[in-house]
């Protein structure tokens, strides 16, 4: 790990910047075994991931809960407690860009990361990323920490579902632990993890 001379600026992405908050977010999950499964096709990933980066987590821009390093090398997309993805948008467009065998599993999958969430209000983490370039430079835990400091002065819950088992050791040296396993037919298994405030 190259380590940062100096913190870099967390800034919060507001609408009219969401096409360029969405790149880092694009390149991170360019080799998610997740994201993959769901568009295992290199035109189709680059054609459909950005749209549902926006149908997933998009709300955050609106809300002002999105973030990023300055110079757009990373991205984090919160949802706030009692917010959820929009369902409504996310059934069609499963439907328009996920293959036929695989859409019924996606959807089992989407059931599931539902039902994973706690009970008690929390703040989800839908999406979170670092551009593949600037990767383990220390620009997500620097994205990463000043919302945990916030929820422990708040005394606030975080959840979110690892997509993929090499970040599992990332959040957890942010206090995250796994809490269940997502899976579906053939879909890679997802960790659901939970943050309680320190």
């Amino acid at each position: 790990m190259i380590p940062l001379a100096s913190p870099p600026a967390v800034l919060a992405a507001a609408p009219e910047n969401q096409e360029l908050a969405v790149a880092p977010l694009v390149l991170a999950f360019a080799s998610d075994p997740t994201a993959r499964w769901m568009y295992p096709h290199a035109h189709q990933f680059r054609t459909f991931f950005p749209r549902f980066v926006r149908v997933f987590a998009g709300q955050a821009f609106a809300l002002g809960t999105a973030h990023y390093i300055e110079g757009f090398h990373a991205t984090s997309l919160w949802l706030p407690p009692g917010v959820i993805p929009d369902g409504a948008a996310m059934a069609p467009l499963v439907q328009e860009t996920v293959a036929p065998d695989r859409r019924g599993d996606l959807f089992a999958m989407l059931a599931q990361m539902v039902t994973c969430h706690p009970a008690k209000a929390h703040w989800y983490l839908p999406l979170f990323g670092v551009d593949a370039r600037y990767q383990r430079r220390g620009y997500g835990s620097a994205l990463l920490t000043p919302m945990l400091a916030s929820f422990d002065r708040e005394q606030a819950t975080a959840y979110l579902d690892c997509t993929s088992p090499d970040n599992l050791p990332f959040f957890e040296r942010h206090g995250f632990s796994v809490c269940g396993e997502i899976q579906s037919g053939t879909s890679p298994t997802l960790f659901g993890m939970l943050r309680e405030p320190r």
